[in-house]
């Protein structure tokens, strides 16, 4: 896709401005799909996707609060009951209605929290790679992963430690997610965009107990699509199969090869799979 057939957005929702990539659709009243990412992720992570997904729909993807483009929170501001909050404010402010919503991991906590209220605008929900529960041994390699020096010399220093981490995505799709989850400092260095507060491990972001989030989970009364990585370490595959059971019209698909961040793990399955639901 050219930059001409997606536009890059600012919008005032709840005193913060955020920022969004919408693409137009083959039509003016094709069908919406909005677009959550994970922590420490960007709007742009979702552009090859939403390049392909566009031939058929109108792309909304969002940087979340303290994220991407978006404008940073106070320190206690960043729980998820903010960020479901804000979609709530997005999806009103954009007038949207009978849309489908895909979250990853971060994403995908605002996007269960958010069905789990029952929205009508809502026609069906992906949720990528996470549940109420997440596994310690993930939680664990996120938590150091966040807490390790954050400024590089040049952008390709960046990407060597990703790629390091992570061997696994298509290099062009690694680098592109990489690349755009910078900023230069004023030394002439580069860091990540994200909030420094959230890299903070003296300021846990609240988040929804277990329990208050397997109720929500119940609560959602869309068609929806689960998609965990085989080799996730964040979400196993009993949770998995809970999901399954708790929502009332919900199916599973497992990408092999795949760890937790699947759509940048295995982009093209990923995107059969959402071709097959959505």
């Amino acid at each position: 896709m050219s930059d001409g057939e997606v536009a890059d957005e600012l919008i005032e929702l709840r005193g913060l401005r955020f920022f969004y990539r919408d693409w137009a659709g083959p039509a003016a009243d094709a069908p919406v799909v909005v677009l959550l990412h994970g922590y420490t992720g960007h709007a742009r992570s979702w552009d090859s996707l939403a390049a392909a997904l566009s031939a058929r729909f109108r792309v909304l993807a969002l940087d979340q609060r303290g994220h991407g483009q978006t404008g940073w929170a106070t320190p206690d501001r960043y729980d998820t009951v903010e960020m479901v909050d804000d979609l709530e404010a997005f999806v009103a402010a954009l007038g949207l209605q009978r849309f489908l919503l895909v979250g990853l991991s971060m994403g995908g906590i605002v996007s269960f929290a958010y069905a789990g209220r029952r929205p009508a605008a809502l026609a069906k929900l992906v949720i990528v790679d996470i549940a109420p529960e997440i596994d310690t041994l993930g939680l664990e390699r996120i938590r150091t992963g966040v807490a390790r020096p954050d400024v590089f010399a040049t952008r390709e220093d960046a990407f060597a430690q990703a790629r390091a981490d992570n061997p696994v995505p298509p290099e062009d799709e690694h680098r592109h997610r990489v690349y755009h989850s910078l900023m230069r400092t004023a030394d002439g260095h580069f860091t990540y965009r994200y909030d420094r507060a959230l890299r903070d491990p003296a300021n846990p972001r609240k988040g929804i107990p277990p329990e208050a989030g397997w109720k929500l989970v119940a609560s959602i009364q869309v068609p929806t699509l689960v998609v965990r990585g085989e080799d996730s370490d964040i979400m196993g595959a009993a949770t998995a199969q809970r999901m399954v059971e708790a929502i009332a019209d919900c199916r599973l698909v497992e990408i092999a090869g795949s760890g937790h961040p699947v759509p940048l793990d295995k982009p093209m399955e990923f995107r059969a799979a959402l071709d097959d639901f959505l």
